[in-house]
């Protein structure tokens, strides 16, 4: 059979649903099928999936997908490898002899182990970790939701007692269930899942012994084996269903997926995913780079024997700046009307805007920063606010790819972008002119699910080697180069930066409110702040280790079906520095 006769099938198994996706050797999607499936919350702070959900929405999505990929003339046969996709994090444990799952699946953006992180913190060897596993330790890693499940669920403990407790994220479980559970027993991880368990070492892509002793699991929990990310036979097949006997051959975390989706194939070579917020990653290349800016070191993908890192980064504001201007000041009825406001005027005319609404993000670290706005004259009007609003968040996108490069030494060649911002022209062509890059931006958006694609096509022989990429999901891109020099380039960032040094110090300075006599004594009732207006993180300690507060209880089922992964993630970050607020002021945490 001719490559171009060969079609790569992807599971992209994300944190509200399921979706399956076929695609061509021109990596174009022919057919798909998505489901959602349930969201479980039984307390504040908990979220939970269940596993076997999570399998039987997969495999429907690959029944109804193949229908719809058989109704359009194509064969079932012709589709000869399956690549995985999945959220990060979200843990699974079953027991190894029955395959069955002993609990609910605690899901990443679950902040039950916040004590469980506290007490671990307490331990001398936890400034080790981050140097040896790229992670800060926090209630989103694996490894703290294992710990809580082994305390508090008897038949988990019981199971470890017992010898017979198996532990894996999303990427493992399907792995495992897909190939027909304990009758095959096919148990693997690839490594961009297993760098998220804070179990492997980044340089070794293997368990850690002193990771393993830390957590105090060494030789008393079932792990999978770390394998490739796209290996032809250590994934096996899948056992049942239409697509019976078709091969599973690649495995990546999803942000990872979406850098091989866009083919960030070589150091320097970065995406952005311009949500809610923004989630970048990096290629660092072949040797991991732990940050000195507050950045997590992770693996991008492990192909042909070798891994290749990068760097995680995420930016608190983008298209809720533009949502503020929308839902707060009423510039506009819809959020795409921002790219047509900010063109009424030439430039941001002198006007600067941190959207750091509490606080900001890596590089900056600044938890008790305020949205400010500088520059403002008499002249000032809705279309200059509107395109600063735009700069800024390209502004962070720039300091976030600077630290990057600081931390890495490569220089970044081309910044790849997705997500709903992306959309305006204009925002991406202020992108380029600041970081005096090009911007590239596909047609084709569905980079997280190709990614995966790439990863089994290339076990398959769909693809031979990166060289054939090259050209996949190019043509109808948009690509913007920069179109101002480097010094008016420098300049504008310097007054970004003037902006941020001036936009310290707002949290936790008020004055108290005069209160009126009281008739009675009683207490005030402490001042409630909605999550989705506070961020950001500790800053990091010397030695890189960052150093999370104890998270408030919580829970996040708004808007959970709006959102996609980076938004939540972004979320649960902003979490951590309501609880940094809270150090300063009385305040009842509340999220809605």
């Amino acid at each position: 059979m001719q490559p171009s006769e060969i079609f790569v099938g992807s599971i992209d198994q994300g944190t509200t649903s399921s979706r399956f996706l076929i695609f061509n050797r021109d990596g174009e999607p022919v057919a798909s099928h998505q489901v959602e499936f349930t969201q479980i919350y039984p307390n504040p702070g908990w979220h939970e999936h269940d596993p076997f959900e999570l399998v039987s929405s997969v495999e429907t999505c690959i029944e109804e997908a193949v229908k719809q990929f058989e109704s359009k003339g194509y064969s079932r046969n012709s589709v000869k490898a399956i690549g995985i996709t999945n959220q990060r994090e979200t843990t699974i444990v079953w027991d190894h002899e029955t395959g069955e799952p002993l609990y609910n699946g605690i899901v990443w953006t679950d902040t039950r182990p916040q004590a469980i992180v506290q007490k671990l913190k307490q331990k001398r060897e936890v400034s080790q970790l981050q140097q040896i596993c790229g992670l800060p330790l926090t209630t989103y890693s694996s490894a703290t939701k294992l710990l809580w499940m082994l305390e508090h669920v008897p038949k988990v403990k019981d199971a470890y007692e017992r010898g017979t407790l198996a532990f894996g994220t999303v990427d493992a479980w399907l792995v495992y269930r897909l190939n027909g559970g304990v009758s095959a027993n096919v148990f693997v991880s690839d490594p961009t899942n297993a760098s998220r368990t804070m179990f492997m070492n980044l340089e070794t892509l293997q368990y850690d012994n002193f990771l393993l002793d830390f957590f105090g699991i060494r030789g008393r929990v079932h792990l999978p084996k770390i394998v490739p990310s796209s290996d032809a036979k250590a994934y096996g097949a899948l056992a049942s269903g239409i697509l019976a006997g078709v091969p599973i051959m690649g495995c990546l975390g999803d942000q990872s997926s979406a850098l091989v989706g866009q083919k960030g194939f070589s150091p320097g070579l970065a995406k952005n995913t311009y949500g809610t917020g923004c989630f970048l990653l990096y290629n660092v290349g072949e040797k991991p780079v732990i940050s000195k800016h507050g950045l997590l070191a992770t693996v991008a993908y492990h192909f042909d024997g070798k891994p290749v890192y990068a760097l995680e980064g995420s930016i608190a504001v983008a298209g809720s700046g533009i949502k503020f201007l929308q839902n707060n000041l009423n510039f506009f009825q819809e959020s795409s009307e921002v790219n047509d406001l900010a063109q009424t005027v030439e430039d941001s005319g002198g006007c600067v805007f941190v959207t750091a609404f509490s606080g900001l993000y890596a590089p900056y670290w600044i938890d008790d920063a305020k949205g400010t706005m500088f520059g403002i004259t008499q002249f000032t009007q809705k279309g200059h606010i509107a395109r600063a609003t735009l700069e800024a968040t390209c502004f962070q996108t720039k300091a976030i790819l600077d630290a990057m490069e600081k931390d890495s030494g490569h220089a970044l060649s081309e910044l790849a972008v997705d997500g709903g911002m992306s959309n305006s022209d204009l925002a991406m062509q202020i992108q380029a002119d600041l970081i005096s890059i090009p911007v590239y931006r596909p047609k084709m958006r569905e980079t997280t699910a190709l990614g995966a694609a790439i990863a089994a096509g290339l076990a398959v022989g769909l693809w031979r080697n990166f060289a054939e990429l090259r050209d996949i999901n190019r043509a109808g891109g948009a690509v913007f180069e920069p179109k101002i020099s480097r010094e008016e380039s420098a300049k504008s960032f310097a007054r970004w930066e003037k902006a941020v040094s001036m936009c310290k110090g707002w949290s936790g300075d008020e004055p108290p409110p005069v209160q009126p006599a009281k008739k009675e004594t009683k207490k005030e009732a402490p001042e409630v702040v909605a999550s989705h207006n506070a961020i950001n993180v500790t800053p990091p300690k010397p030695n890189g280790e960052l150093t999370t507060p104890k998270l408030p209880v919580i829970s996040i089922s708004a808007d959970l079906d709006d959102a996609d992964e980076e938004d939540l993630y972004l979320e649960l970050r902003k979490v951590e520095i309501l609880q940094r607020l809270k150090k300063l002021r009385r305040l009842k945490l509340s999220l809605f």
